[in-house]
């Protein structure tokens, strides 16, 4: 009868924990709207106040214009060179005319009909501007992603076990300089050797031109091809980041009290490491994992430019640089997105690698 009640006592508890945990993400769901749009109004007020945006622009470029051909117009005002119809038709096309909240208001209502507006500088809407280069990014940071857990853990082990040995300096020496050099700077050196003066790799771009015509084989090929001096690049930092991480927490792990009393009991050191230790140490891995989603999509910028990829990242700063709001708006609503997703990811894989975690 006792061990009849406990039974039902455990999987009272177990209906309960379940529920919250189930309650717990069905909130945090729900914050991500409220989140998104107090994001997008900041960005949103942000493009609108700044000086330098598309109306600046086209005034400035047309003054150029009538200086470097001798015509001089002052209809709108000194030093203007458009007159007030052509100026007040470039605030409505910007969307300039209303005010802020009023101006935001209309895009959030564009936005719940799936239209993010189009870009001022390709005159494409901005979901085939992101979606051209999104995969591009995606695959990259999925890439990179795989890699580096698939290396980084079993690494990160043999590290903490074999602390001080031969193997672990000099994965320390080779882990450290990678670390330090910039992706984009160790970028520029291996385009500088490999594709320069060896010509073993291409010198940028995803894909070669004559990609379509290649056979299934012939297209993998070329895709690694030029995709491996980037993936260098993209690997070496979260690399030594997770290699670290890991070797740093499960030392401290293998050095509690509750790995000597388990050995005590007779359990074996490989039974301790992978039962215990291993499973606390992943904590931290698990709890970082959300944040690499958003750099999953935005990639670095700098890698992209040196490797001429159209990639997130680099219309993102593209965006930033000729004042393409649309463009701006699209790729912060997008990014901010995929990050608290990722956060709800972290939590879920904390709560699977740590008991101990409760949902209230």
């Amino acid at each position: 009868m006792i061990q009849g009640d406990q039974k039902s006592l455990h999987y009272s508890t177990t209906d309960i924990d379940q529920r919250n945990m189930r309650d717990y993400f069905f909130r945090r769901l729900l914050l991500i709207l409220p989140t998104l749009v107090g994001v997008t109004i900041i960005v949103f007020a942000i493009t609108r106040l700044v000086p330098g945006g598309p109306l600046e622009r086209a005034i400035m470029e047309s003054q150029q214009m009538n200086a470097s051909t001798g015509i001089s117009t002052q209809v709108a005002g000194e030093g203007m060179a458009l007159s007030e119809s052509q100026l007040a038709r470039l605030k409505e096309y910007y969307g300039f005319d209303k005010p802020i909240f009023e101006s935001y208001l209309d895009w959030v209502s564009k936005v719940a009909q799936g239209d993010l507006g189009s870009s001022y500088r390709y005159n494409e809407p901005v979901w085939d501007v992101i979606s051209d280069r999104f995969p591009v990014s995606l695959y990259y940071g999925l890439v990179t992603l795989i890699i580096t857990y698939a290396v980084s853990i079993p690494l990160g082990v043999v590290k903490a076990i074999k602390h001080k040995s031969p193997v672990d300096t000099i994965t320390s020496i080779l882990i450290f300089v990678g670390y330090a050099v910039p992706g984009y700077v160790l970028g520029a050196l291996l385009l500088l050797y490999f594709s320069v003066r060896l010509e073993w790799f291409p010198m940028g771009g995803f894909v070669s031109m004559r990609f379509d015509d290649l056979t299934l084989w012939g297209k993998v090929m070329d895709l690694i091809n030029h995709s491996v001096l980037p993936l260098i690049c993209y690997l070496i930092g979260a690399f030594a980041f997770t290699t670290l991480l890991l070797k740093n927490h499960l030392m401290d792990n293998l050095a509690s009290d509750y790995i000597r009393t388990a050995i005590a009991k007779g359990v074996s050191f490989r039974r301790a490491v992978t039962g215990h230790a291993m499973r606390n140490s992943l904590i931290p891995i698990a709890t970082t994992f959300g944040q690499n989603i958003g750099l999953l999509v935005g990639g670095s910028f700098l890698i992209e430019t040196v490797f001429d990829i159209n990639g997130f990242g680099l219309l993102g700063l593209t965006a930033v640089l000729d004042r393409d709001y649309p463009v701006v708006m699209g790729v912060v609503l997008l990014t901010s997105f995929l990050l608290l997703i990722g956060n709800i990811i972290s939590d879920f894989l904390v709560a699977l690698v740590d008991p101990r975690i409760r949902f209230q």
